[in-house]
C-alpha cells in the first residue's frame, strides 16, 4: 500500500507515519509539506490513499482536494485536520473526501477509516472483475 501524507508540520507527518506503520506493515509512505508539493508528487505516482491536511501553505487542502477530484477521481482522500468536525467534515465530504478524521482522534479513527476505504476498493474491484 502506498500512502501520501500531506501536512505542513513534520511532527504530525512523522506521527501519522508511525501510527500507520504499526497498522499496515509493508506500507510505503511519501510525504508532502505544501499543497503544491502534493500535486507535483501525484504526477509521478498515485498513492492508494492521500491523507490531506486542510490548512496547508500555498494551495489549501480544500484546493488540493478539488484538483485531485478533477484529475484523479478514483483516488481516496482522507482529510485530516485539527478543525472541528462540525465545521469542516460535511464540507470536505461534499467536496469529494472519502473520510474526515480529526487529528485529536487520529490514533483511534485513522486506521479504521483507511481499512474501510481499502475494503470498499477491494469489493469494487471484485464487482468489476465478476461483471
Amino acid at each position: 500500500m502506498n500512502i501520501l501524507i500531506a501536512d505542513d508540520h513534520v511532527y504530525v507527518r512523522r506521527g501519522l507515519r508511525e501510527l500507520l506503520t504499526d497498522a499496515f506493515s509493508g506500507a510505503h509512505f511519501t510525504e508532502a509539506s505544501t499543497g503544491n508539493e502534493v500535486l507535483t508528487l501525484l504526477v509521478g505516482s498515485q498513492p492508494d490513499i492521500l491523507l490531506l491536511d486542510i490548512n496547508m501553505p500555498g494551495l489549501s487542502g480544500m484546493d488540493v482536494l478539488k484538483e485531485v477530484r478533477q484529475t484523479y477521481p478514483q483516488m481516496p482522500v482522507i482529510m485530516v485536520s485539527v478543525q472541528s468536525e462540525s465545521q469542516y467534515a460535511l464540507r470536505c465530504m461534499n467536496a469529494g473526501a472519502a473520510e474526515y478524521v480529526n487529528k485529536n482522534n487520529a490514533s483511534e479513527a485513522l486506521v479504521p477509516a483507511i481499512k474501510k476505504i481499502m475494503d470498499a476498493s477491494a469489493n469494487a474491484a471484485l464487482c468489476t472483475i465478476t461483471q
